[in-house]
């Protein structure tokens, strides 16, 4: 359920939410197997620091999730967060032929948003992300509760691919 009267807080999924260090190995060889990656998505683990903060942000504002994640991952992203007892919200999902930085779409989708929102915070683990995010005048969390390789920071940055 929405409500266009509270402000979004905005929570990325994987490195904020979830804990991707189980799959990262499928990025960490050659070719990347990005199906492999992807489908193991619904065992990861809750970083229960992020989910901690999006069950206090839930009591203010109205919790949705921006990933870099395509948009194929949706029925299992839904499941995930609902089996962490996340709150429902909108899910901004990558399109599938969109492989541009995390930073660059991140950024579109979140002036996007903020047109007709008030998001009072994103919270992102991309170091790169929250940067743009704040040049562009939005209140930043930055999530370094979790561990990433150099395979997904390339991944997110480089290849457009989460």
């Amino acid at each position: 359920m929405t409500d266009d009267s509270r402000p979004l807080a905005v929570f990325d999924l994987d490195g904020t939410l979830a804990d991707t260090a189980h799959r990262q190995r499928f990025l960490e060889r050659a070719p990347r197997d990005w199906d492999a990656f992807f489908a193991a998505a619904p065992d990861d683990p809750p970083l229960e620091q992020g989910v901690s903060l999006a069950l206090r942000s839930a009591r203010e504002c109205e919790v949705a999730y921006l990933t870099g994640r395509p948009e194929r991952c949706r029925k299992d992203t839904v499941a995930w967060l609902a089996a962490q007892g996340l709150p429902e919200g909108r899910i901004w999902m990558r399109r599938g032929d969109d492989r541009r930085p995390a930073r660059r779409t991140k950024l579109e989708i979140l002036q996007q948003i903020a047109r007709s929102r008030e998001v009072r915070m994103l919270v992102d683990d991309d170091e790169l992300v929250c940067d743009e995010a704040e040049r562009a005048g939005f209140k930043v969390v930055r999530a370094r509760w979790a561990s990433t390789s150099a395979a997904l920071k390339d991944a997110q940055e480089r290849q457009g691919r989460t």
